[in-house]
């Protein structure tokens, strides 16, 4: 599996470690962040990300910044990403299973590493459910649509 990870200035370290345990766990990690630790802009990152996703160029991506909340929401902002903001791994998990969500997001300065670990297992290794889950999902796309769910 290919991941595309994605992190600003805040996350340098835990983008590093994260990468270094994926792929040990033999995870391919494709890098669309900063290694710098100079002020860098995360919707840069997140667009990078959330591009590779939709494009298929990853199968999935992680992204990084101080809260994970800033960089998730500028994920969602491209069409067919459903980028889930996690500070824990029940979340994570149910975030794959009920909304089939491609991206996981994390922050730098809410989380440990050993617990972004624990976050980032669940969710990878969580698998879509479908059934009354896919409806619910294809509702959230025809929204993005701008088909509303009038009569839905």
């Amino acid at each position: 599996m290919k991941i595309g990870i994605g992190n600003d200035h805040s996350a340098v370290e835990m983008k590093k470690e994260i990468s270094a345990y994926l792929q040990a766990k033999g995870y391919e990690i494709i890098n669309y962040g900063t290694d710098s630790t100079e002020s860098y802009p995360y919707p840069k990152a997140a667009a990078a990300v959330a591009h590779a996703v939709v494009d298929k160029e990853v199968d999935c991506g992680i992204l990084i910044c101080g809260t994970g909340i800033g960089i998730g929401i500028a994920a969602n902002k491209v069409k067919g990403i459903r980028c889930a903001t996690c500070s824990e791994p029940y979340s994570a998990k149910l975030s794959k299973m009920h909304n089939n969500s491609n991206i996981l997001s994390f922050g730098a300065r809410v989380v440990g590493i050993e617990l972004a670990k624990m976050i980032v297992d669940s969710w990878l290794e969580a698998e879509f459910e479908e059934g009354r889950h896919a409806r619910r999902v294809k509702m959230i796309e025809e929204i993005e649509n701008n088909e509303g769910l009038m009569n839905k």
